[in-house]
């Protein structure tokens, strides 16, 4: 870590000392907003993880790579000297929210949403049934999930929501050893999915197509595999003159399309097979009489003239023994500050904390689980703007032991190791270098323990 803040001898001020609580897409557009304002700061961005980059690293799907080529923007901003990053730094424990006041005249909380919304549904605590978000943890090697035993027995699976996450987790379990070993997956993932025993995956919309989330590129992707074939059933995504005229986001225009070319494709025979199912409800996941997953039952439904999904009464089984939910993220409290447990997001107008000078948010625990990368930028953006605009007009606190100097030797008397931005350079050089040896992009470090041996000499 580097030296105390410097004070502009000419004028007796010193630079704006920013925290940022989160490395994520959010926290590093922050920064990057902050450094290219009009006001001298330094901003200290902190991650519980040794790692930086957040859902990048851990949320993008690993054969998404170019998603992950927006990192090289994110070096420049850690390599800027206004800005550091301090990885393995736990706020609430390590940092308190007390210790971020007393050494920071401003925060802005980027902690994304790290939850997820439940069913509701009987047997949805059955071994088997699980969040997509902790499938996902677990074959992109978040350190939270890698240690965890994932044992894949399941012949069908059923995986409910119709967003990206959920088409980027079947396509993962559908796709060959060969096709995922040009991914990042994490190791111990690529080697239990080549062992894998799923024939037929179910994808689960309630409404109609016209009305799902995902976009057209990760869908048309289910028609280019190795070795499986998507299954599209003509009349769950028949629509009346009506509803096709009331489409009009180009996006699920095209969706519509891809899901009619499917539909009208002869069966290949490939081993595995995609079902793309839409007006379908779970109500039960099914027991096999030993707590684990033995099937889902689903309700038939219909769209009334709200577009809202009605039940009709009719059901079927599906023989799944995974059951992975998709149905949304949800954020998650921070020890301290203000949270609306309805929304699932920190208290906040526009990204001002409510009651709370100096304090802000931006990304998904500001406004929710929506959008893609890059829509965080001009969320970040308009957050900081208006924390800027504070610091102009005198509205933010002044912090009384705000230098590098006092928040090292804090951590240091707390015994927290922090883990900077040059220690994560040497972990993803000696990733991509070990990665290359095998012919792979990159061998993921996934254990902490691990992580912290890599340090920058």
């Amino acid at each position: 870590m580097t030296s105390p803040t410097s004070t502009d001898s000419s004028t007796g001020t010193r630079p704006l000392r920013v925290a940022v609580i989160g490395s994520g897409p959010s926290g590093i557009y922050a920064a990057e907003a902050i450094i290219k304002g009009d006001l001298p700061a330094e901003i200290d961005v902190f991650d519980r993880l040794p790692t930086p980059y957040g859902l990048v690293r851990y949320g993008v799907a690993p054969d998404h790579l170019t998603i992950k080529s927006v990192t090289k923007g994110f070096e420049k901003t850690f390599q800027d000297p206004r800005v550091r990053f301090l990885g393995n730094v736990e706020f609430g424990t390590d940092l308190t929210h007390a210790d971020v006041k007393a050494h920071y005249d401003a925060v802005v909380y980027t902690v994304g949403a790290s939850s997820d919304r439940r069913l509701g549904i009987p047997g949805e605590d059955l071994r088997g049934s699980m969040s997509a978000t902790e499938f996902v943890a677990w074959y992109n090697g978040h350190p939270d999930a890698a240690a965890r035993e994932m044992v894949l027995t399941a012949q069908g699976v059923a995986v409910v929501g119709v967003g990206n996450v959920a088409l980027d987790v079947a396509r993962i379990l559908v796709k060959t050893p060969e096709e995922l070993h040009g991914s990042d997956i994490a190791a111990h993932a690529l080697s239990a999915l080549e062992h894998s025993p799923v024939k037929d995956v179910w994808i689960l919309g309630r409404r109609g197509p016209a009305q799902a989330a995902f976009t057209t590129k990760e869908l048309r992707e289910f028609g280019e595999l190795d070795a499986s074939e998507p299954v599209v059933n003509p009349a769950e995504i028949a629509l009346t003159e009506a509803e096709e005229a009331a489409i009009t986001d180009n996006v699920k225009k095209k969706n519509v399309e891809v899901l009619r070319d499917f539909a009208a494709r002869e069966p290949e025979g490939k081993d595995r097979r995609v079902h793309l199912r839409f007006l379908v409800s779970p109500v039960e996941i099914l027991d096999d009489g030993q707590g684990n997953v033995a099937g889902v039952r689903v309700e038939r439904n219909r769209l009334d003239e709200r577009g809202n999904a009605v039940g009709t009464g009719e059901y079927e089984t599906l023989p799944a023994q995974m059951v992975l939910r998709s149905v949304g993220y949800r954020g998650v409290a921070l020890p301290d500050v203000p949270f609306d447990e309805k929304r699932g997001v920190i208290a906040n107008t526009d990204g001002r904390v409510d009651g709370r000078p100096g304090e802000y948010t931006a990304g998904w625990i500001k406004r929710g689980p929506s959008g893609v990368v890059g829509t965080n930028r001009k969320c970040a953006a308009d957050t900081v703007a208006l924390l800027l605009q504070d610091a102009r007009d005198g509205r933010l606190p002044t912090a009384p032991h705000a230098t590098r100097a006092d928040v090292d030797a804090l951590l240091r008397a707390r015994g927290v190791d922090v883990y900077t931005f040059a220690d994560w350079q040497a972990m993803d050089a000696h990733e991509v270098s070990t990665g290359q040896a095998q012919g792979r992009p990159r061998a993921k470090v996934v254990h902490r323990e691990e992580m912290l041996t890599h340090r920058a000499k």
